[in-house]
């Protein structure tokens, strides 16, 4: 990822949606030549100069202090997510920015075990790019669709933008495909240099628009508690709540687990989803021999 280019989009589409009355400025009417606010307005709320702030919107964020950071997040209003992808913006700018850490590409034996013991509970371990690299039997049962394809791992990004399965596991397509989008950009700001993750970014540009609109709006986002939704062809409509952690012996990987509210719908759908996986394990369970792994 180009730093000096990522960082100067992002400054600018956080300015252009803040308007002069949301930041407590007067408005004065008159045609505004740009959406949102002003340079000079930013460096006014910021308390920098004017060219100062020109200079970091034009992509010069290296050596800048964590106070003018602080005072840019409270400035265009950042929320946590876009406040850490500056902080890394700002980060790989700075003189260790060659300095690359290597994504992790598999999990120790323990973690599947871990994953396997969670009995009633779909949960997986994926890295920064979406890569799926451990899972156990009943999350490869709500994501079974995913696993139709041979290429492994399963990218929840390439399924979500490339597969019109996708279509059928979200019945919120959009929202989740606004959620992908953003972990995929949250993820470059942390690590700019991932070739795997570059790749993968422009393989999504040149073959779905529904990635490139979204790419482009450059929104980030923290994804560690929510809730999902999925229209299972076996169970019909599931609601979960999601909980992600990070593995702290491996950096840059996260355990994603879901469980449904006791007493609802949703807990019968998991069982029966689980009644359903150990039925149909043929089908969602492809010999992992056969599978294509994907060109490096």
């Amino acid at each position: 990822m180009d730093n000096r280019k990522e960082a100067r989009e992002f400054l600018v589409s956080r300015r252009a949606r803040i308007t002069p009355e949301a930041a407590g400025l007067p408005n004065f009417g008159g045609i505004r030549r740009v959406p949102g606010l002003r340079r000079e307005e930013v460096a006014l709320l910021a308390g920098v100069s004017m060219e100062y702030y020109t200079k970091l919107e034009r992509g010069g964020l290296a050596g800048v202090s964590e106070t003018v950071l602080d005072a840019l997040s409270r400035a265009l209003q950042l929320d946590a997510a876009e406040r850490q992808h500056l902080a890394n913006l700002a980060r790989a700018a700075g003189p260790a920015r060659r300095a690359r850490r290597q994504p992790a590409t598999a999990v120790q034996p323990s973690v599947q075990t871990i994953l396997d013991s969670m009995s009633g509970i779909p949960a997986f371990v994926r890295n920064g790019r979406l890569d799926i690299l451990a899972i156990n039997d009943l999350g490869r049962a709500l994501y079974f669709e995913a696993f139709l394809s041979p290429v492994r791992p399963v990218n929840l990004a390439r399924f979500q933008f490339l597969d019109p399965r996708s279509r059928n596991l979200y019945p919120d397509w959009d929202k989740a495909a606004d959620t992908g989008a953003a972990l995929l950009h949250t993820e470059a700001g942390r690590d700019p240099y991932n070739k795997d993750l570059s790749d993968l970014v422009g393989e999504l540009s040149t073959r779905s628009e529904e990635f490139r609109i979204r790419w482009a709006r450059h929104d980030v986002r923290l994804h560690s508690t929510g809730f999902k939704e999925f229209r299972h062809p076996a169970v019909g409509n599931l609601r979960l709540n999601f909980d992600a952690m990070e593995l702290p012996a491996t950096p840059g990987l996260t355990l994603t687990a879901y469980s449904a509210q006791p007493g609802t719908p949703d807990e019968d759908g998991l069982r029966l989803l689980a009644s359903w996986a150990a039925t149909e394990a043929h089908s969602i369970r492809p010999a992992d021999p056969g599978a294509l792994k994907e060109k490096a």
